[in-house]
């Protein structure tokens, strides 16, 4: 079946992440809605979180934090996942979030405090033809032969991103949890077109006659909602703090084998505990790298799996940064919302793809842990073209046949 194209775009995706980690699914678990979020001022707001107690003393802390520093309550909730609670507090008008910030800091009975940032999607321009390159990275990866040892089966993988059209027909079946995190996220969830396009990287089905092929086809896809588009039917999206926290913090507690992070920006250390703790529990998680060294979070925890993009379909083209793992991410074809594909590109589908190569990888050995999964794709890359820097390339097939003792892929 001949694939519907929208016209070619390429797309990386660079959002925040800081923040908190929620519970029940619900299109009110945040105070940012779909269509004025991009408005809101994150300057007024400061985050706070409670160490582990009983929830009356929680409650009478928060009520003495809003006595004392005159703050208002825009959203509390428990983190089930590091035993902690959270709050976001609103910062009267003219007074200075930073001065409440530093009070906070110090105050004893706070267990940490922090501001909230709100990051925008970087979209990249660019146009193939469609037909030119049209999934260059299935050999890139050697997808064919590690489809006849591992596809993903029941591996369970957390795109954390925008919406997802759950309704594709390369989707359908394959999204087994979905979770809205921004308020009103509900209405546009279907439609969001990043998170659509990083989970068909995934998990697209194969050998159904229809559109492409996912690097693990039978994977079990959570479409985890912490991100929204700026305007429907944009490519540009945000992401608030706590809302892509609460994201993390349900998929650990819903099982979550994979957490992918087709994101980046600044060092946040509230969820660096929440991804220290997914870590802790087993879970691997693979995160974009744009190169930039101010905005390589989460990719630059220890223990995540970074990917820099690289363009194995024109090797004299060199990758936005010199060194570590890399994979496809120039005109990679892909899923878009209404039965669509169109072409992308960005160390987003970079990272979408290795996620894809943990998923084969734990379908075959479901007790890898985090670092011998990392290890296993990093001994079992290729070296990428000269002119692409010193990036190692990822081989699906090749990481498959070192988990599995067999030699080299045949």
């Amino acid at each position: 079946m001949r694939p519907a194209l929208r016209g070619a775009t390429a797309i990386l995706l660079a959002s925040s992440l800081l923040g908190c980690a929620g519970g029940p699914v619900s299109p009110a678990t945040s105070v940012m809605t779909e269509g004025d979020a991009a408005a809101l001022s994150a300057a007024s707001q400061v985050m706070v979180t409670l160490r582990s107690a009983p929830s009356a003393i929680w409650s009478r802390t928060i009520f003495e934090l809003e006595q004392t520093y005159r703050l208002r309550t825009v959203f509390a909730w428990t983190m089930g996942s590091i035993g902690e609670h959270c709050i976001v507090f609103e910062v009267p008008r003219g007074r200075s979030a930073q001065d409440i910030l530093r009070r906070l800091v110090s105050d004893p009975r706070v267990g940490s405090a922090q501001t909230i940032a709100t990051f925008d999607v970087l979209a990249e321009n660019g146009y193939n033809d469609p037909y030119a390159h049209l999934q260059h990275s299935v050999q890139t990866l050697h997808l064919r032969q590690a489809h006849r040892l591992a596809t993903g089966k029941g591996v369970r993988v957390a795109v954390i991103d925008t919406g997802v059209d759950v309704d594709h027909p390369d989707l359908r079946g394959r999204v087994v949890k979905v979770g809205n995190f921004v308020d009103r996220g509900g209405q546009a969830f279907t439609s969001d077109i990043h998170g659509t396009a990083v989970a068909g990287v995934i998990a697209a089905a194969t050998n159904n006659q229809v559109g492409i092929v996912g690097v693990a086809p039978q994977a079990e896809i959570f479409a985890l909602k912490a991100c929204w588009q700026k305007t429907p039917g944009a490519r540009e999206a945000v992401c608030d703090s706590y809302t892509l926290a609460k994201a993390v913090d349900f998929a650990i507690l819903q099982g979550a084998q994979v957490l992918n992070f087709s994101l980046a920006g600044p060092h946040d250390p509230l969820l660096a505990r929440l991804i220290a703790a997914a870590l802790g529990r087993g879970i691997a998680v693979v995160a974009a790298d744009a190169g930039d060294g101010t905005r390589s979070f989460p990719a630059s925890l220890q223990g995540v799996i970074g990917v820099f993009g690289l363009d194995d379909s024109r090797p004299e083209r060199k990758p936005r940064a010199p060194s570590g793992l890399g994979a496809p991410a120039v005109d990679i074809l892909t899923t878009v919302p209404h039965s669509s594909y169109d072409f992308f590109s960005g160390s987003s589908l970079a990272a979408a793809q290795v996620s894809g190569v943990a998923a084969l990888l734990l379908e075959k050995n479901p007790k890898l842990t985090p670092a011998q999964i990392a290890e296993l794709i990093r001994k079992s890359a290729k070296p990428a073209p000269p002119a692409q820097g010193f990036p190692v390339q990822v081989d699906a097939c090749a990481a498959l046949a070192s988990a599995l003792g067999a030699g080299a892929c045949s």
